[in-house]
């Protein structure tokens, strides 16, 4: 990395996502809503962190793991975080949720930009993602047909 790039990462290392006036906080309802313990939710937000990064730092398409997207997903829902805290204060610059528009050219699309950002990983990091938070090309494009539903709501 270079000077700027990390002083960029570590702004966004530095950013709170629980916020300390909260009983429920994004990484507790992060883990409740995706059955993962609290371990694997730090790591997942520390690999979302690395993700948002990765969006800055490049002008081709990287797409994130899917456990990465559902801690993107939550943190949209937090708008002011979102969009203010992080966006503006912290990167700087929007980065926009892109979905796939379905179809054959956008799977191969979105493909190539999971293997994009694996490599963009490799080479700013120097390590591989952990396999356990960012699942190999097939896996991740292959094993898409569920549904998350709550088996349990407590307020």
């Amino acid at each position: 990395m270079n000077d700027k790039e990390m002083k960029l990462f570590e702004e966004i290392q530095a950013f709170k996502l629980d916020a300390n006036s909260t009983s429920l906080k994004f990484s507790d309802r992060l883990a409740r809503e995706n059955g993962w313990s609290k371990t694997y939710t730090q790591r997942v937000i520390d690999e979302y962190k690395k993700f948002i990064f990765l969006c800055c730092i490049t002008d081709s398409g990287v797409t994130p793991s899917d456990p990465v997207d559902q801690a993107w997903h939550l943190h949209l829902t937090f708008t002011k975080s979102y969009w203010i805290d992080f966006c503006q204060n912290t990167l700087g610059q929007q980065i926009h949720h892109n979905p796939t528009k379905g179809g054959k050219n956008e799977k191969e699309k979105f493909k190539i930009y999971y293997d994009t950002s694996e490599s963009l990983y490799k080479a700013k990091f120097g390590i591989s993602p952990p396999e356990d938070i960012w699942h190999n090309s097939q896996k991740r494009f292959s094993e898409i047909n569920f549904q998350r539903l709550p088996l349990k709501i407590t307020f």
